[in-house]
């Protein structure tokens, strides 16, 4: 039953979730409104030269990434669950004086809201723990590629998800075991926010990502991993220099970088 509501349960909590984000240091929102990006340097250099070309950005939250992609010369559309997140795109374009497309929807719905290909499809950072069904997010994001587009996807290691909210045991299996249901307080982007969150996600190993990558007809033509987290929003990490967080029991961050 929890797996069942799971997309109307998760839709509550990000709408909670970005009034919080909106107003917190980790998003830095005047400094993104003054013309700062919300792009690292690792997704730049593997997004190249982007001008003029289509992208379709997934899972985009309230459109930062999607306007800082827009902001290099990029058509972008951003797609989210949370109608708060994308309401708050939507105003946050306009006060950047920005061209972007944004829809409503879960990802899997996105077939009956947009029917058009994309020379890129990005996603980026805690996106594929809120899908169950990773076969069938492989094929939407082949279906929206052009025959010689790309996938760019960056995301936290699988391994972070093992541990248990504090960042001190083991807690879940590193395998897709079901649904793991949740409940917390505040965000990761402020701790201390007055909000209780429920919510449902779940864990995929690398090869459950790649292999169904590999068999949806991406053809995997880069793969790096690295030592540290750029943002700052896992406990008992440290900071050791700007957008380089690291910590013992701080897994790795990889990408992927698809034909």
């Amino acid at each position: 039953m929890e797996e069942k509501n799971y997309i109307e349960i998760n839709k509550q909590s990000w709408n909670k979730k970005t009034d919080v984000h909106l107003t917190s240091d980790f998003y830095d929102l005047d400094g993104f409104l003054k013309g700062n990006t919300s792009l690292n340097d690792i997704e730049i250099k593997l997004l190249g030269d982007i001008k003029g070309k289509s992208i379709l950005h997934l899972q985009c939250h309230f459109g930062q990434d999607t306007i800082s992609l827009a902001r290099l010369g990029a058509n972008v559309t951003g797609v989210d669950l949370s109608d708060n997140a994308i309401s708050k795109a939507k105003e946050l374009a306009q006060k950047c004086n920005v061209n972007t497309k944004f829809i409503c929807c879960n990802v899997y719905d996105l077939p009956k809201h947009l029917d058009e290909r994309f020379d890129v499809v990005y996603t980026s950072y805690g996106t594929i723990g809120w899908l169950p069904d990773l076969d069938k997010w492989a094929s939407l994001v082949s279906r929206f590629l052009k025959p010689s587009g790309k996938f760019v996807f960056v995301e936290f290691h699988p391994v972070v998800w093992m541990y248990d909210n504090t960042f001190t045991k083991v807690e879940y299996s590193y395998f897709n075991a079901g649904p793991i249901v949740e409940t917390e307080t505040g965000t990761y982007a402020d701790r201390d926010a007055p909000i209780v969150d429920k919510t449902i996600t779940w864990n995929h190993p690398t090869s459950e990502v790649l292999n169904s990558l590999i068999k949806n007809g991406l053809e995997l033509n880069s793969f790096d991993e690295f030592n540290y987290s750029p943002y700052n929003c896992f406990r008992g990490a440290v900071e050791v220099g700007p957008k380089n967080i690291r910590s013992l029991r701080l897994a790795i961050k990889f990408h992927w970088f698809l034909l």
